[in-house]
């Protein structure tokens, strides 16, 4: 055992909005802590085209409002270190972080790692990632402005990249497993109105196909009828939902069925000490005012944690 190992008081891992929130409340407490992302600061907000519903923000698109949130936090003097969390396991009365960065101590965790988005898992797809295949349509839909690309899924996310690129491309094809919409019916109605947009419903995509300069087509498969059709396309993207990124928490019976993370109203979960918040946390509703308040609610409560130990 190393004795001259540093244990710091809280550990936070992820640094969304609920991470940074969780770290810019511990901050104001004078609570000392350790922040880690795999990625930059921001979350999924740097692949959010544009936020008008957090309170205060009526238009600014998701990195804008990521680099004001990790502004915010640099000027409480927090540094955000880079590290890939691969599991967490509890020593007596503190706990053992192992990243490819080394080993961390804290003697509480905050979970504020969110969701990954969830793949396809059909034939070409990893091949072609990043050379047709992405996840992000806002991001990417700026690349294939003469060229017609594909958006696989039916809610509100794919819906919403289909509106903004539907301006930008010059073909759209919707490929959707049923008939009905999970998305919000205005997007759906504005989706219809556009005339460069091609639905395929009740169809599911097969395999993605390419050559040495990335994608070409992509197979689809009526689900009702059986028949298969292929699409001339540019780009693919994948909108199927998202999975908790929770791999690294085995040690621990904290999940439910789905790998989203079980807590109490002060954002702990069953294990004393360990904390969760965010897109990760089991929940109805996952958006940045959500993920705020979590982080505020477990930076408290991790203080109180902390002060009676």
């Amino acid at each position: 055992m190393n004795e001259n190992k540093v244990i710091h008081p809280v550990l936070i891992v992820g640094a969304g909005p609920a991470g940074m929130t969780a770290a810019i409340y511990l901050a104001r407490a004078n609570v000392k802590f350790k922040i880690v992302d795999k990625y930059a600061p921001g979350g999924k907000m740097n692949i959010t085209q544009l936020i008008e519903n957090y309170p205060g923000v009526t238009n600014m698109t998701g990195p804008d409002l990521a680099f004001k949130m990790f502004e915010q936090v640099r000027e409480l003097g927090v540094e955000i270190d880079y590290a890939d969390v691969q599991k967490i396991r509890k020593d007596e009365d503190h706990f053992v972080v192992t990243s490819d960065e080394g080993e961390i101590f804290a003697k509480a965790v905050i979970i504020a790692t969110g969701t990954q988005e969830r793949k396809l898992r059909i034939p070409g797809e990893a091949k072609y990632t990043g050379r047709g295949v992405s996840y992000c349509a806002v991001c990417d839909g700026n690349l294939y402005k003469n060229d017609a690309i594909v958006i696989i899924g039916g809610g509100n996310s794919a819906i919403e990249e289909a509106v903004f690129v539907a301006k930008i491309v010059k073909e759209i094809h919707i490929v959707h497993r049923n008939e009905n919409f999970r998305a919000d019916d205005s997007l759906i109605e504005e989706l219809r109105n556009s005339p460069n947009v091609k639905f395929h419903l009740n169809a599911i995509p097969t395999e993605i196909f390419g050559d040495q300069n990335g994608v070409t087509s992509i197979g689809i498969k009526n689900i009702v009828d059986g028949s298969e059709e292929t699409l001339n396309v540019k780009a693919v993207f994948p909108f199927v939902g998202s999975d908790a990124v929770t791999d690294f928490l085995s040690e621990f019976d904290v999940r439910d069925e789905k790998g989203f993370v079980l807590v109490d109203h002060e954002m702990m979960t069953n294990v004393p000490g360990l904390f969760s918040i965010g897109d990760v946390n089991k929940k109805v509703l996952r958006q940045i005012v959500t993920a705020t308040n979590d982080g505020a609610i477990a930076a408290l409560a991790a203080n109180r944690y902390i002060k009676k130990k």
